[in-house]
């Protein structure tokens, strides 16, 4: 039996900031319908490594593949277009506008996406909001939006950076119960997380990333029985 193509292929992913050498050799792989995660202390090269995938590092060079096609030398609109969605860790909420407003502005780059009825049944908060500015919600409504923005444009392969970051306890269990959701209905996504907690009540796999390398590959339910390794790894 031979084993399916996984839907995004990274290998030997190299990035530069200027002349500042980030990734030095990326590889992981993640199959579809999977949530896997990218762990490890600042500065290992976690958000680098989502920004390569998406194109916004312009400096990189290596292999991404989405469904065995190479992304390597495409703009960040077309990666876009192929299906990959960006949920960076500052949300880029637009302050101005209204929680509408906001939802409305990426445009649909292919079929597939969430309605705006769908993402209101996934995040309730945000119907309630729909008038609002930017400025006026929360932390983790701003999380919610920029979450819903991505799943409107038609993408099916999310990368979320830091979505827990600086949230209550009760918004980060409604992520969770969120990312549970969007898996049951198909998407796959690439975590990166600082809590590693949460990261393990949701992913089937987690990557650890180190000084730009990927050092180890752990299935979640091999959590337990190397919880140390983990702990050593992350400075826990």
């Amino acid at each position: 039996m031979t084993e399916a193509t996984p839907l995004l292929q990274v290998r030997n992913l190299e990035g530069w900031y200027g002349e500042s050498h980030v990734l030095h050799g990326i590889d992981f792989h993640v199959n579809e319908g999977e949530v896997v995660t990218l762990l490890g202390r600042n500065g290992a090269g976690k958000t680098t490594t989502l920004k390569a995938i998406m194109g916004i590092l312009a400096q990189r060079r290596g292999s991404i593949t989405l469904n065995g096609k190479e992304l390597i030398r495409m703009s960040p609109r077309a990666i876009a277009r192929a299906g990959i969605g960006f949920c960076p860790e500052e949300r880029g909420i637009f302050a101005s506008l209204s929680v509408q407003e906001n939802l409305m502005l990426p445009p649909r780059v292919r079929p597939g996406g969430l309605s705006v009825e769908q993402i209101f049944e996934l995040f309730p908060n945000l119907q309630e909001r729909l008038n609002s500015q930017g400025t006026k919600l929360s932390g983790g409504e701003q999380q919610m939006l920029a979450i819903g923005r991505i799943l409107r444009t038609g993408a099916n392969l999310l990368l979320l950076d830091e979505p827990t970051e600086g949230l209550a306890p009760v918004i980060i269990q409604q992520i969770g119960r969120t990312i549970g959701l969007l898996k049951e209905q198909g998407f796959t996504i690439i975590l990166v997380e600082q809590n590693f907690r949460f990261a393990a009540s949701v992913a089937d796999r987690h990557y650890v990333v180190e000084l730009g390398r990927v050092i180890d590959e752990i299935p979640n339910r091999e959590l337990e029985a190397n919880t140390a390794r983990i702990q050593g790894y992350l400075g826990v």
